[in-house]
């Protein structure tokens, strides 16, 4: 597709403007561009070039790829649903999206069979995917169920508008009451498929409160204000309190096969169409109450 800019463009962002004459959404030209995939004269720009009158823009859009994911019936807990947004509360054990050796029995295989509509906005296999939480991390998430309402969300993650708690059980006794743990996360230099603390890495910040003490353990509530692959699993390890049952960044010795003792409880967002604040709460596993049972 080639477009000429109007006079009456010029000096707009070359994202906004795109945006306004092909009626697609900011995020797909962001995306676009970032491709490469658009060029003004024939050349590449960023998003954030200024148009002028007569410049030629070309935008070259690849053929869709199609979705060759099979949709299975795996019984997704669908806490909330409208033609907008979906909250589920994800299982132990369930991959979040398709990848290398995880092409069944992910959440999207899950949500393909049971929610008619999802976003497209992050590729194929990431249909109505915002956000994710780890394969053994149980808990809310929220769901797109088309461009518009993905748009929204990623942006209120962006600008840290959505709120998100996570109940969790780790070693030690924590003697503090409240904290916040204020510490940039990057690729560990030492094992590339590993996060942690990194001088260079990105700012990420994990407040949490004390919601219980046993005698070799302790029950917490984390609230993020970051969202970085990991966060909390490696702000909790990097303070000297792992999170129980992770065994990437938990003790060598893991209690039992029940995995990590992480729970998405409470998830809170705008609603991207009428923005009313709309805010949902879950109930920790069974499995991890049994155990604080135990402790007792």
């Amino acid at each position: 597709m080639k477009i000429k800019i109007e006079k009456n463009y010029e000096n707009q962002r070359i994202d906004k403007a795109l945006a306004e004459i092909t009626n697609k959404s900011r995020m797909n030209i962001l995306k676009l561009i970032e491709d490469g995939n658009i060029r003004i004269n024939d050349k590449p720009v960023k998003a954030s070039y200024k148009v002028s009158e007569n410049d030629l823009v070309e935008l070259i859009e690849e053929e869709p790829k199609s979705l060759d994911l099979e949709a299975q019936n795996l019984n997704i807990n669908v806490v909330y649903e409208d033609e907008y947004v979906a909250v589920i509360n994800k299982p132990k054990g369930m991959v979040v999206h398709p990848g290398a050796g995880n092409w069944d029995n992910t959440l999207v295989n899950g949500l393909l069979y049971e929610l008619s509509d999802l976003s497209s906005i992050n590729g194929v296999i990431r249909p109505g995917i915002v956000h994710r939480i780890d394969k053994d991390t149980t808990g809310l998430l929220m769901i797109a169920k088309n461009d518009l309402a993905a748009e929204s969300l990623m942006e209120q993650l962006k600008n840290h508008e959505c709120k998100r708690t996570y109940h969790a059980l780790v070693y030690g006794v924590i003697n503090e009451n409240k904290g916040r743990i204020n510490a940039p996360i990057g690729r560990d230099p030492d094992d590339r498929k590993k996060m942690a603390v990194v001088k260079d890495g990105k700012n990420a910040i994990t407040n949490f409160t004390v919601l219980k003490r046993f005698k070799n353990f302790t029950y917490i509530e984390c609230r993020l204000e970051t969202g970085r692959t990991h966060q909390i699993r490696v702000h909790l390890e990097y303070i000297g309190h792992p999170l129980v049952g992770d065994k990437t960044y938990g003790r060598r010795k893991v209690i039992g096969d029940l995995g990590q003792f992480l729970h998405a409880k409470t998830i809170g967002f705008k609603h991207p169409k009428t923005g009313e604040w709309m805010e949902f709460d879950s109930e920790i596993p069974e499995y991890f109450q049994k155990f604080m049972d135990e402790l007792e």
